[in-house]
């Protein structure tokens, strides 16, 4: 499947931190044969094994999505919620949510607060209901929703909500889709919760317990206008190769490793220094006694913010990459 085709059915699943489920469900059917075997944790990760002889080496990539979670429904119908996954106020009011049932809203600003600083708790979800019980045949306490911005495709570069999740589940999958034979003994994962804490690859890494590990993110593209510098990379000049970002400082040798790769197999490639966010590569490398851990980047336009964008090419180059590091004949750590 094309790549563009591959980011529309991730980004029209619905995946916010803590319910993946949508998101999974995709992969799912996707990974079978591609895999010897697949697992579901208690985390809501999924981990797909492709046995072999050699280092075991996890391969990993976020599948959520920031959002928010009704907490209220009110007698007027309106609804309350939380904020997941370290959205701001700002960039919730005025935009239209999607819940899980497919269900529309809108997020608006209590009026005494309107054109005011304001926080979350001054804001409220409209979704047509006339009362408490209107709204309570549409939704229940714990529902989430999420920026729902359809998938399109200019020029070679897409414009979606979610992409900073999906775009790296993306070139994931299309990874693991393409290999054919690795000397190492695999494991391509699919991890929940990273926007809340890195949560779902803690357990996953302590389960997997990898020699080495690939994380496979999303970094803000340094190219708009007034760039804050907050990271190195750009769209179009390929996979962004970590060095670091607010929870890792990768590994020399696994940036050693992806550079000489992209080097040899001619895999446009540029380097990821990101100052703001975390990775889950963060929580990998700590795990257990180490993993040797590196990361690979997809260059996001307007990263955590209602629609994101995102070059194929760049996306290419990700699933490139890191099918050569799967190929690779790597030493016992």
């Amino acid at each position: 499947m094309e790549l563009f085709e591959t980011l529309k059915l991730l980004t029209e699943a619905h995946g916010v931190s803590g319910r993946e489920a949508g998101v999974r469900a995709v992969l799912l059917e996707r990974v079978r044969g591609l895999c010897d075997e697949h697992t579901v944790d208690v985390m809501g990760d999924l981990i797909c094994h492709r046995k072999g002889p050699g280092p075991r080496v996890m391969l990993s990539a976020p599948m959520d999505t920031a959002g928010v979670v009704i907490s209220h429904i009110q007698p007027d119908g309106y609804l309350r919620f939380a904020a997941v996954g370290g959205l701001a106020a700002r960039q919730l009011a005025g935009r239209t949510v999607r819940l899980a049932n497919g269900m529309t809203g809108l997020i608006a600003v209590t009026p005494d607060k309107a054109g005011e600083d304001f926080t979350v708790s001054n804001l409220y979800l409209d979704v047509g209901a006339g009362g408490r019980g209107e709204a309570e045949h549409l939704v229940a306490l714990g529902d989430t929703a999420a920026f729902h911005v359809p998938a399109e495709e200019r020029w070679g570069r897409v414009l979606a909500s979610g992409l900073s999740s999906r775009a790296p589940c993306a070139a994931l999958l299309t990874a693991m889709e393409e290999l054919s034979d690795s000397p190492n003994d695999l494991y391509f994962v699919f991890t929940a919760q990273s926007r809340t804490g890195l949560r779902g690859v803690k357990t996953a890494a302590y389960a997997v317990d990898p020699d080495y590990a690939v994380v496979v993110d999303a970094t803000a593209a340094d190219d708009v206008p007034e760039a804050d510098h907050r990271g190195s990379c750009v769209l179009g000049a390929g996979a962004a190769v970590k060095v670091m970002d607010g929870a890792v400082i990768c590994h020399p040798r696994a940036i050693a490793l992806l550079d000489g790769l992209a080097a040899r197999r001619g895999i446009p490639a540029q380097r990821e220094v990101y100052k703001a966010g975390r990775s889950d590569a963060g929580a990998v490398y700590t795990t257990r006694v180490g993993v040797l851990t590196g990361g690979v980047s997809v260059p996001v336009r307007h990263l955590n913010n209602p629609a994101e964008l995102v070059q194929l090419s760049d996306l290419r180059a990700c699933a490139d990459l890191i099918k050569a590091f799967a190929e690779s004949e790597l030493e016992n750590v």
